[in-house]
């Protein structure tokens, strides 16, 4: 009630203003105008407005004010009309198998309308009501206050008990007022407790030889954790019986299989089986000591029929360029590496550009077929190549080949020539003419040049020497026009000469 003590003086009329009254929300007040009691006119609810903010006013008969306006805070005081609500009907948690008792799984929420400042009636408490599959022991427990449930129990195992399904309650008035409830999945996530096993344990594969990449066997392994897990996938290593590095395994990411191949080409000759051990783990390691499981692997190389080879395969050999036909130039042989064949190497030419060179099919020995010549197109830089062949008696059979350089060594067979050979003049006032001597042979068969005329030329020209491999030539008088034959005979350092 609102009274002013202006009343006994005068007679006073009440009114109030604010929220509740003329403002938002309008008319939940009311205040009866002579006696100034003030009314609530339908419930109140604390969640939708706590407070409400007034002011009273008196004013006499007419209409003047008897008091100040008076401010007038209502509180609305908290009832436990609110239950819980969880902000997830499913909550979903993971946690590792064999993990330790007072690992956290997840946490869980609730709210509540109600106060939880002034009163209980907001604060909510936390439990589980059941927890499948059931077991001997409770596996997890919740924290009353936080909403934290974590493991309680021993022996989670995800390949005997994958996930568990909770029931939990949220009551507020710290757990004894209203409730409600909802459902916690816990997912067992797998742990690397499970060792890869061969299976079988023993296995034998054949290679032919001289194959790198080659497939020798799959290995097969199985794991009792999540398929296509790190847990689950397989890592091989070769531990022993592999010293030069030989073979290599990898993994199969479908099917987990270890695939075991040649890095390079084996050789039979050198060895025909191989006897290897193969260990296995996963691609993360072990949450708790398992051992390792190991596989032994025999590896056949199977003979192949191998070419023969030249040694060395590239051979040099220094000859004179004016070797008779039929001389014997040198002997290129070949072994054949398949030593359990037993077979016979038949030799013969197989590019042999000019054609100079013959060889014995059953030695070897290689002869001089037509005459050699170093200053020959086919002889680059005083050297001849030629490939010689060797083929085995297999069927099919196998061709290996050796290349064959010959130095030739130069001899004095190339007399000097001029270079040019014919030229024009003026009949009159002619000029000397300068020419170069060019000689196909190396020193010393070559300069010192020598020039002299023969056959006469000597009554109408004259010749000198005027370098290394120069002369001039020059007319002695003035010449009939028409053509003129000069016969110049040069010779080299050691007397080679021609006309």
């Amino acid at each position: 009630q609102i009274k002013s003590n202006k009343d006994k003086e005068t007679r006073v009329f009440y009114s109030i203003t604010g929220q509740g009254a003329d403002t938002y929300p309008v008319g939940v007040f009311t205040i009866e105008r002579e006696t100034g009691w003030l009314e609530v006119t339908r419930p109140l609810d604390r969640e939708e407005m706590d407070k409400y903010y007034l002011y009273s006013h008196a004013v006499s008969a007419n209409g003047q004010p008897v008091e100040d306006p008076m401010e007038i805070i209502i509180t609305v005081t908290d009832q436990n009309d609110n239950r819980p609500v969880f902000t997830k009907q499913v909550f979903i948690g993971y946690i590792e198998e064999n993990a330790k008792p007072g690992t956290s799984v997840m946490t869980v929420s609730a709210t509540d309308a109600d106060d939880a400042i002034n009163v209980n009636n907001g604060i909510i408490g936390y439990s589980i009501l059941s927890e499948e599959p059931q077991s001997t022991q409770q596996m997890f427990t919740i924290d009353p206050q936080t909403g934290v449930i974590s493991v309680i129990g021993t022996g989670l195992d995800r390949e005997t008990t994958p996930n568990y399904t909770l029931i939990i309650q949220a009551a507020d008035q710290e757990g004894t007022g209203l409730t409600t409830s909802a459902t916690a999945i816990v997912e067992v996530t797998d742990a690397n407790d499970n060792p890869p096993i061969f299976d079988p344990t023993m296995y034998e594969g054949t290679v032919k030889e001289n194959d790198p990449g080659a497939l020798v066997t799959r290995l097969h392994v199985k794991d009792g954790d999540l398929q296509g897990s790190p847990a689950w996938q397989a890592v091989y290593r070769i531990k022993s019986g592999d010293p030069e590095g030989d073979f290599s395994i990898t993994t199969d990411p479908k099917t987990n299989d270890g695939i075991l191949r040649t890095t390079k080409g084996l050789d039979y000759e050198s060895k025909s089986q191989y006897n290897l051990v193969v260990t296995v783990e996963n691609t993360v390691p072990f949450t708790v000591s398992l051992p390792l499981s190991t596989a032994s692997v025999l590896v056949v190389v199977s003979d192949e029929n191998e070419p023969p080879v030249f040694m060395p395969p590239v051979k040099r050999v220094e000859v004179r360029e004016d070797l008779p036909m039929g001389h014997q130039v040198t002997s290129y042989t070949a072994q054949d590496p398949d030593r359990d064949m037993k077979q016979t190497i038949t030799y013969r030419m197989g590019i042999d550009p000019a054609g100079w060179l013959a060889i014995n099919p059953e030695n070897g020995i290689i002869t001089v077929a037509q005459p050699l010549d170093r200053e020959s197109e086919h002889a680059i830089n005083s050297t001849y190549e030629a490939i010689v062949l060797a083929v085995d008696s297999a069927s099919p059979a196998a061709t290996g080949t050796g290349t064959l350089l010959l130095l030739l060594k130069d001899v004095n067979d190339n007399g000097p020539t001029p270079e040019l050979r014919s030229f024009d003049i003026c009949s009159r006032q002619p000029e000397p003419q300068m020419l170069t001597i060019v000689d196909k042979d190396l020193p010393p068969n070559t300069y010192p040049f020598k020039a002299e005329f023969t056959h006469g030329s000597n009554i109408n020209w004259t010749v000198r020497m005027t370098g290394q491999d120069t002369l001039e030539l020059k007319p002695l008088k003035e010449l009939e026009p028409g053509e003129q034959k000069v016969f110049l005979q040069l010779s080299d350092a050691q007397g080679k000469s021609q006309v």
